[in-house]
């Protein structure tokens, strides 16, 4: 990583502790406050230590020093707690509004952009990454502040007491910040380095995982095994590189620190043997200056030691935030989002010009397509793989831009905004998701004052309750990581129950029956065609004889509309359609 982006990435660091800055500010007070304690602690240190030993005060006579001392210990330690609370808290408040920029971002392009990265990877962005930035802004940020601050109170202190002292710790000082950050340039590098290979490694097992049946089944386990052993050693490899680094760091800081306050201590001795005689204006070194000094010597390296611990964990920040800032500057084609309302219950009409489908990225998917599709009627797409279906589908749902037009009941589509128009939609794909934990939740999703009655009507519809009796608790069963529970079959009828309680008023079905047996493909498609006849409704599926009964057919080729029709008129056609169907027989 170029110095050029480093410092591009830190000043993205920066602008996002704006949504913390109060905290922030309360850190820095506190650690202002902690040095203040530190002097007077020290003050009354060297003080009691010169009046017990030169003095020969009794001590009686000392108990308010001692009890003024004592207070400042119970006072620093509670400043330090609350700092370390305030801190924690700072960076949770930037990482919860990191976390719900990159969700915000992820639904704003959608899943035909998210499926570009393993499900792996955009783990590791979410939480890992943003994790390491706690320590940036929880530490790091104030400690800037501090590391000037409190040094130069300490010369303040110091310098009306010895100069010498003083000089020594003033000239000693810029060895720590200047080797830190010698040590310190190849830390970002290092760590943007070790998240992409985390970020690696995490899409690779988890897509291992997913695969894991298929794997066994091809015989692929033992090489699978020694793959991920190879990533795991060379993530172990990179991960001790970025430890050296740190470790490095502490021990130069640590070496200089110990040599500056030795030649503080050095100076002091000579100066009681009488060999120095400078320092301290003309007047002899008392006891109580060379303790206040010997005391507070450490304290004057201390914040400059720990800005350069922390320094580490901005290295860390700047390597997390490579990947963050080239997903969340990454270019898209305009997928829209309007700022108009599309009215609830209106029965929707498409009309589509000159439409062309893209990617994200700018390619063509489809098109140019130009259709009419009236209120309530149902639509067929049927086609081979790859010839468009999904990709109109998506763009109907607003994840994939387009050029042309498509107005819905007279509404251009991209004047939409997105969650007005998705509310009006329902959808089944041939994946389900069932994010929730029981059965119940999943077909209740985002629709909690369903009634009873509408629940068991949805369920017997779908079929649910045909393998409902086979679950231990019934609709309180809990269906486990991926819905693992349910077979493939069942999990698609309780999505399409989901479907069948949304009152929507566009239906759009994905290949619902792909990979389901027969019993439970029959079982669903009679469901979703009972509640295709509700709305509009569009269906894509390979399952041609599930066509029979639509409105009209369309039949797509290389993201055109290459024919359309009844399935009567289709077969009588001789054309792409019969192919297909003469095609899907002969594989029965």
């Amino acid at each position: 990583m170029n110095k050029t982006r480093q410092q591009e990435l830190t000043r993205w660091l920066k602008q996002q502790s704006s949504r913390a800055k109060g905290w922030i500010r309360l850190s820095m007070m506190l650690g202002l406050l902690s040095g203040l304690l530190i002097l007077a602690q020290a003050w009354l240190m060297a003080g009691l230590l010169h009046s017990l030993i030169i003095e020969h005060t009794p001590r009686d006579a000392l108990l308010q020093s001692f009890l003024l001392m004592a207070l400042t210990f119970v006072l620093r330690a509670v400043v330090t707690w609350l700092r370390e609370q305030v801190g924690f808290i700072c960076g949770r408040v930037i990482r919860q509004e990191m976390r719900k920029l990159v969700l915000d971002r992820l639904e704003k392009l959608g899943p035909a952009w998210i499926q570009g990265k393993p499900a792996g990877s955009w783990a590791s962005i979410i939480l890992e990454q943003i994790e390491d930035m706690q320590d940036y802004y929880s530490r790091y940020l104030p400690q800037i502040a501090l590391a000037g601050i409190i040094p130069l109170l300490i010369l303040v202190s110091v310098f009306p007491i010895n100069w010498a002292a003083g000089l020594i710790l003033l000239v000693t000082a810029p060895l720590i910040p200047l080797f830190m950050a010698l040590v310190g340039m190849g830390a970002a590098d290092a760590n943007r380095r070790n998240f992409v290979a985390l970020a690696r490694l995490s899409g690779n097992f988890l897509d291992s995982l997913r695969g894991l049946d298929t794997l066994r089944l091809f015989h692929r386990g033992t090489a699978e095994i020694d793959q991920i052993k190879r990533s795991t050693e060379h993530f172990r490899a990179r991960t001790m590189d970025v430890l050296r680094l740190a470790f490095l760091s502490s021990a130069v800081l640590e070496f200089f620190a110990s040599i500056s306050i030795a030649v503080v201590a050095v100076y002091f001795g000579f100066s009681y043997l009488g060999e120095l005689n400078f320092g301290s204006y003309g007047t002899p070194v008392t006891l109580f200056a060379g303790f206040l000094v010997l005391i507070l010597a450490p304290e004057f390296f201390q914040p400059l030691r720990d800005l350069g611990a922390f320094y580490h964990a901005k290295a860390q920040a700047v390597g997390a935030a490579e990947s963050l800032v080239t997903f969340l500057s990454a270019e898209s084609a305009d997928m829209g989002d309007g700022d108009q309302n599309f009215p609830a219950g209106k029965t929707v009409e498409l009309e589509a010009r000159d439409l062309i489908i893209q990617s994200p990225q700018g390619k063509t998917l489809a098109g140019s397509l130009t259709f009419s599709i009236p209120a309530g009627q149902r639509i067929a797409i049927v086609g081979l793989s790859g010839a468009g279906k999904s990709s109109l589908l998506n763009a109907l749902l607003g994840f994939l831009p387009y050029q042309g037009s498509v107005t819905v009941s007279g509404m251009e589509l991209k004047s939409l905004r997105n969650d007005e128009w998705r509310k009006q939609l329902s959808w089944v794909g041939q994946n389900p998701h069932l994010p929730e934990q029981t059965l119940r939740a999943n077909i209740l999703l985002n629709q909690p004052d369903v009634s009873d009655e509408q629940l068991q009507s949805a369920i017997d519809r779908a079929y649910v309750s045909e393998f409902l009796p086979l679950l231990p608790q019934g609709l309180e069963t809990e269906l486990g990581d991926s819905a693992a529970r349910l077979s493939i079959g069942q999990a698609q009828r309780v999505a399409v129950s989901r479907a069948l309680l949304s009152p929507c008023s566009l239906l759009l079905l994905d290949e619902p029956t792909a990979s389901l047996d027969a019993h439970s493909e029959k079982r669903v498609m009679s469901a979703l065609n009972d509640a295709s006849k509700a709305q509009t409704s569009l269906l894509v599926t390979h399952q041609l004889e599930d066509t029979r009964d639509y409105d009209e057919i369309w039949v797509m080729d290389k993201g055109l509309i290459a024919e359309r029709g009844t399935f009567a008129q289709l077969v009588a056609q001789d054309g792409l359609f019969a192919s297909l169907l003469s095609q899907r027989n002969k594989e029965l």
